[in-house]
């Protein structure tokens, strides 16, 4: 299939209807275009920073490099010397480009015509053929060659070029060849280019229809000024030659569907990269000049674009063809448009109406039949409860399904959206699946030693995502945050401190987190190497390296990724069974968290750490080790109810056992102020009685509740004595005064590490 022929069948064969041409997009493409943008052929200096580039490696040759540092010429030439050292090459190596260089003729003596296959023009190498393929090389010197044409045919109306021209044209063969891959242009203007000017970069547009020929000057003008990523005139010339086989006289002829589909053969691979990308861009800046953007234009769509709204971010687009009843879309937009407003992610935005659409598929399935919100009431939606419980059976998905409609739910009755909506059409908390509690997230000793190692982190082959693991590791950002850290990212304190400033984009605020010299002197140098390629400086300290020519795009969290993927299987990390690690950046968030904690760091410095809201999100990561947990236990001062100190000695034999009692009557017989130190068989005699129980043990972090109770025992006695209840107060007199002793005890074994620290 031709091309021409393939472009057509992409036109015809995409869904979607084409948006008619308004009136007076002409006269805005007009005025928006300026001169330099309005010719017919465009012509950009090679140091353009967009459609030029940094000189080729080759010196004296002016022309941009495209690869291994060298023009399209001096690339393919290398290649034809077998791909020799780049150095030396490009020291050695004449200047002149491909088209300025005298262009090789037939070997056989006397012959001008260009060469077709090995080594001769097209007449000798069919003779060469009818001869059987002797050795070519003895066949050179023993064959009678054909005699020459008559008459003589013209030379090839290149200037610099001494070769006959090919059949009826004008031009030898090389350049015939050429002049047929630029789409036939001018041949005036091909020799004239051929001649001179190719030192610059060029788009011919001359062989576009009138307004298309505006729409791709207009578009071109658009990437010239945003500087965002480079475009290689030769390949944006392939794109001009395949719209002129075309009958398009807009990109607004064609829908969407088919631009994305441009370039793309029979549904399969991309045969030329760039070509979709391309595409959808002219169309997406056309319809925004022709018919504005906003609300106005994407609220009545059934696929909003992000973009045209001024929403960044991953998520690109939020669609609701899968909502089949329109009036259940009217609510779905506007619970989307209000949440977008609010400042919700638009990925959260994307996962609410995505599990709308599936509420609506239920809904409007023969078993439920609604067609109208006035249907909608507990019964449905328990039927409906049911059904997510058979799909996704209390994973995380069923839990966030239910949570959208019940935020759905509730905006459309606080907003009054709709009158008609039952008030039996509620959600309730026990409406959501339980789920058990989660296990630890962080990473094993082990594997965090073979991550952590310095010869695996060298394997890095990017600096840049060897320095975001490190910060990661050490300072347990979300790979996000790390990713879009700030080029002036270090803050220091009074005292000199360094710390790592970055934007919590979960909770919308800016946040530091300490950070080592080492580390800092590791971002330093980040933002050296920042600005040996963008002296001007860039925002971001982990700029993008491909279609960021201003420096402002960050490297993308998916793409960083992929590449710990890959450098994970390449240092072959494995857990204890041998298995390898497919560990996800978050966990060392979780890991950094469960260190500090096992460290003795307070909870409440390490939810500053981690910069979380409450104290609650912080305990999730507090996952306390079973050997702090006895290292404390052996160091607090015990005492029993009496005040007597208990000891034990963690060297002894009973060590091991007393402190799997001691985890057992956490679990089970745990006191609001103490713990109970009777074993596990035997019943107790002394129920609601720990204060005068001879087994009862306490420590000082249940001083508060010693205090409390000594206060509210001491109300009871002066009641009970004011009422003549002498059997009651006597009772109490023991239990106050066990709690005097309690807490007399406790507070002296409190204040020797501050008497010692005073000491020191």
């Amino acid at each position: 299939m031709s091309s021409r022929d393939h472009l057509a069948a992409v036109a015809d064969g995409a869904g979607g209807s084409v948006r008619a041409r308004p009136a007076g997009l002409p006269e805005k493409l007009m005025a928006a275009i300026r001169p330099e943008f309005r010719a017919g052929v465009l012509v950009f200096d090679p140091r353009d920073p967009v459609f030029g580039g940094p000189p080729c490696a080759v010196s004296g040759c002016d022309r941009p490099a495209r690869s291994q540092r060298m023009c399209w010429s001096h690339q393919q030439r290398w290649y034809d010397a077998g791909k020799p050292d780049l150095v030396v090459f490009a020291a050695t190596t004449s200047p002149d480009w491909t088209g300025h260089e005298a262009v090789a003729s037939c070997q056989v003596a006397g012959c001008r015509f260009g060469r077709h296959g090995q080594g001769m023009c097209v007449r000798h190498a069919g003779q060469w053929k009818r001869a059987g393929r002797p050795d070519l090389a003895a066949w050179l010197i023993s064959a009678a060659p054909l005699p020459p044409p008559s008459p003589q045919p013209r030379t090839c109306r290149v200037g610099y070029c001494e070769l006959w021209t090919q059949g009826r044209s004008e031009l030898c063969l090389a350049h015939g060849d050429r002049w047929r891959v630029q789409g036939h242009p001018d041949i005036g203007r091909f020799t004239a280019d051929c001649d001179g000017g190719g030192n610059s970069e060029r788009i011919d547009l001359r062989r576009l229809r009138g307004q298309l020929r505006l729409e791709v000057q207009y578009v071109l003008q658009c990437r010239h000024g945003e500087q965002r990523a480079r475009l290689i005139p030769r390949k944006v010339q392939r794109i001009v030659h395949a719209l002129a086989s075309t009958e398009l006289r807009s990109v607004l002829d064609w829908p969407e569907e088919s631009w994305e589909q441009f370039g793309i053969p029979d549904g399969g691979r991309p045969k030329e990269r760039g070509w979709r990308a391309f595409g959808l861009d002219a169309y997406h800046r056309i319809e925004a000049l022709a018919f504005g953007c906003g609300w106005d234009v994407e609220y009545p769509r059934d696929r909003w674009r992000l973009r045209n709204l001024g929403v960044d971010g991953e998520t690109a687009t939020i669609s609701f063809a899968g909502i089949p009843q329109p009036w259940l879309t009217d609510l779905a937009k506007r619970w989307a448009r209000w949440r977008l407003a609010s400042g919700t992610g638009p990925s959260s935005v994307a996962l609410g109406v995505r599990a709308l659409a599936r509420f609506a598929v239920f809904l409007a399935s023969p078993p439920a039949g609604v067609d109208a919100l006035a249907q909608i009431d507990r019964a449905v939606i328990e039927r409906y409860l049911a059904d997510l419980g058979a799909e996704f059976g209390g994973r995380k998905s069923h839990g966030e399904h239910i949570g959208a409609l019940s935020s759905f739910v509730r905006a459309v009755r606080q907003h009054g959206w709709a009158s008609t909506l039952p008030a039996t059409a509620a959600f309730f908390p026990d409406d959501y699946p339980r789920r058990g509690k989660k296990l630890p997230r962080a990473l094993a000793g082990h594997v965090m030693a073979q991550v952590e190692q310095p010869g695996n982190l060298d394997r890095w082959d990017n600096p840049a995502y060897r320095l975001i693991t490190l910060i990661l590791m050490r300072c347990g950002l979300r790979v996000s945050d790390a990713a879009k850290l700030p080029f002036d990212c270090i803050a220091c304190d009074a005292d000199g401190a360094p710390y790592l400033r970055y934007c919590n984009r979960k909770m919308k605020r800016e946040a530091l987190v300490p950070i080592d010299d080492e580390l800092r002197q590791q971002l330093l140098c980040q933002q050296q190497v920042v600005l040996q390629r963008w002296p001007a400086g860039a925002p971001v300290l982990f700029p993008r390296v491909t279609g960021n020519l201003r420096g402002d795009q960050p490297i993308k969290s998916s793409v960083y990724r992929r590449a710990l993927y890959r450098w994970l299987e390449d240092c072959d990390v494995r857990d204890e069974h041998g298995r390898p690690v497919r560990l996800r950046p978050h966990q060392w968030r979780h890991t950094l968290g469960t260190h500090l904690i096992n460290r003795d760091v307070p909870q409440e410095v390490v939810r500053r750490i981690l910069d979380h809201d409450s104290a609650e999100m912080t305990a999730l990561y507090a996952v306390v080790s079973d050997t702090t947990i006895r290292r404390h236990w052996e160091a607090a001062r015990k005492v029993n109810a009496n005040g007597e100190t208990v000891t034990l000695d963690p060297d002894g034999p009973l060590a091991d056992a007393s402190w799997a009692k001691q985890r057992l009557s956490r679990a089970t017989q745990a006191l609001p102020n103490g713990f109970c130190g009777l074993p596990l068989v035997q019943t107790c005699p002394h129920a609601n009685a720990c204060l005068t129980c001879p087994l009862f043990i306490t420590t000082s972090e249940f001083l508060p509740h010693h205090r409390e109770q000594h206060r509210t025992t001491l109300q009871i006695i002066s009641a009970a004595e004011a009422r003549g209840q002498t059997r009651a107060a006597q009772m109490n007199r023991q239990v106050a005064g066990n709690l005097e002793k309690i807490i007399t005890a406790l507070e002296a074994g409190d204040d020797e590490p501050e008497a010692a620290a005073d000491a020191s």
